[in-house]
């Protein structure tokens, strides 16, 4: 009978998650993962599988928590021009910057393994996707809530708003100030949204 696991799964998913966040994929060595999970190797490759298998399953968890708390988002929101003005102020929310200067694990990790890692392109895919169908709903919503003109089309302006935000994601990982970001998002808040006339 095998002996049961002796350590907090979640908890060690999170601390691997955050060290190949903080140091991406090919700078995350065995040593960084087993001090940041506290496992020894035979325990963590026995529970997790090796490297590669360790990281698609953080990336994509970390995919999940994002997509739920996104539609929790537009659930939540009194608007749903509210949601996707939070979406896209998002990389500009932490005045200190650090956040914006770590990035998006995804779009790091897209950045740095697409075109060498099937697994990585696939998976950013299907969340950009499923980015874009919330992104859509909270549109379509807003264009019934009389704050989104009647002559836009919810689905082309949902994947032009991703596209924006990860360019701001981009441009706030090379550190640029938070209030440049800000305005930054402003405006491109003012162009891609075209208001309902009153």
């Amino acid at each position: 009978m095998a002996r049961p696991r002796k350590f907090d799964e979640e908890r060690v998913m999170l601390a691997v998650r955050d060290t190949f966040w903080d140091k991406g994929y090919a700078a995350t060595s065995l040593d960084d993962l087993l001090q940041a999970s506290g496992l020894g190797k035979g325990s963590l490759y026995g529970a997790f599988g090796d490297k590669h298998t360790l990281f698609l399953r953080a990336l994509r968890e970390y995919d999940n928590t994002n997509l739920l708390a996104l539609r929790e988002s537009l659930e939540s929101a009194a608007r749903g021009i509210d949601m996707v003005r939070d979406f896209v102020l998002g990389p500009a929310a932490d005045p200190t910057g650090t956040a914006a200067r770590r990035g998006c694990l995804l779009a790091n990790s897209n950045a740095e393994l697409a075109a060498s890692t099937p697994e990585v392109a696939a998976e950013a895919r299907r969340s950009y996707d499923a980015i874009t169908v919330i992104l859509t709903e909270a549109l379509e919503r807003a264009r019934r809530e009389g704050d989104l003109a009647p002559d836009a089309d919810p689905a082309d302006t949902a994947r032009a708003v991703l596209v924006a935000q990860l360019g701001l994601v981009a441009l706030g990982r090379t550190g640029e100030a938070p209030d440049t970001l800000a305005a930054a998002a402003r405006s491109v808040l003012t162009r891609l949204l075209p208001a309902a006339a009153r």
